[in-house]
């Protein structure tokens, strides 16, 4: 297939790259800069050009994957900004995908954000209604409902993923207030102090990077039926502060002593105390998580050597 991916240059859309072209797909990389790679047609600009848009877009596709975004913290920080690029971008993309007059698949990067802070008690499922808080998650609540529109007009065949907390990002500032998730491999691996801004009860939902690429693989083929909706939770594995630190160091053979925790309430409230989850459409689609605590964190370790782009 001939596959147009946003934020190719970022943490997941660098590892989704280079499985598609494993694949043998035809690859239109887009970001901000895009690093030159064999096999792929580079385009580096803003995807709120429409003359790169049209470029894209210029020999058609069977598929878009659309990771680009500004995240939680960045788009808190420039309302206007992440509007642009989250809201205006993602809807001009969707147009272009359908002037194709193709219907191509088109993968939206949701994120669990859509769900908001205040998260039941007894758990997320497929039937839990949206009620995001961050401005993050309101433009993803919004995108998700434009893919559906647009797919039950059939100009797209859309679905949207939405990530969990993906692990491990670069050490690099990546504008999520979720850093800290990624931020504890990094410092156990060079067995360096660290505070986490939660405590160590804090739960999370998580998934290595290769788990996201896969899931962007697999959904690039025949999923059916898919909901109403057009958008799917992601599996993922839910987990204890405390149970993630002990696993990374005992993998990298350091002390998990090195961990301190300085709870933020805030903080907290929105990406350490997520519920029992439950993703019964995913799994009967063919979605899976990592499996493992320790087959999680043997993954993350393996990626956090990559350099950040714009992507998601």
């Amino acid at each position: 297939m001939r596959v147009i991916v946003t934020g190719a240059g970022g943490f997941v859309g660098r590892t989704l790259v280079t499985r598609l072209l494993s694949a043998g797909h035809q690859i239109v990389a887009i970001d901000r800069i895009v690093e030159p790679r064999a096999g792929i047609e580079a385009i580096s600009g803003d995807l709120n050009d429409p003359t790169l848009v049209q470029q894209a877009f210029a020999h058609g596709c069977n598929a878009v994957v659309h990771l680009a975004t500004t995240p939680g913290g960045a788009a808190e920080l420039d309302p206007v900004g992440a509007r642009r690029t989250n809201i205006d971008a993602s809807m001009a993309l969707t147009e272009a995908a359908a002037r194709t007059g193709q219907s191509p698949r088109f993968i939206f990067a949701s994120s669990i954000a859509v769900f908001g802070a205040a998260q039941p008690p007894r758990g997320i499922d497929d039937t839990t209604p949206l009620a995001p808080h961050m401005l993050y998650g309101a433009h993803k609540a919004m995108i998700e409902q434009w893919v559906a529109t647009m797919s039950r007009r059939g100009d797209i065949d859309g679905i949207s993923l939405r990530l969990p907390g993906i692990v491990a990002r670069p050490a690099a500032a990546s504008g999520m207030k979720s850093a800290f998730m990624s931020d504890v491999f990094h410092a156990l691996r060079a067995q360096s102090p660290f505070v986490a801004p939660v405590s160590a009860e804090a739960t999370m939902w998580l998934m290595s990077v290769d788990c996201v690429a896969a899931a962007i693989v697999h959904a690039l083929g025949p999923v059916e039926p898919l909901p109403q909706s057009r958008a799917l939770t992601l599996p993922a594995l839910r987990m204890r502060m405390a149970d993630l630190v002990s696993e990374i160091a005992r993998q990298t053979g350091s002390d998990p002593g090195l961990v301190d925790y300085a709870p933020d309430r805030a903080l907290e409230a929105a990406f350490g105390a997520q519920p029992a989850l439950s993703t019964a459409c995913a799994h009967s689609l063919g979605f899976k998580d990592d499996g493992t605590l320790d087959q999680l964190v043997a993954a993350a370790l393996g990626t956090i050597t990559f350099t950040k782009g714009s992507g998601s």
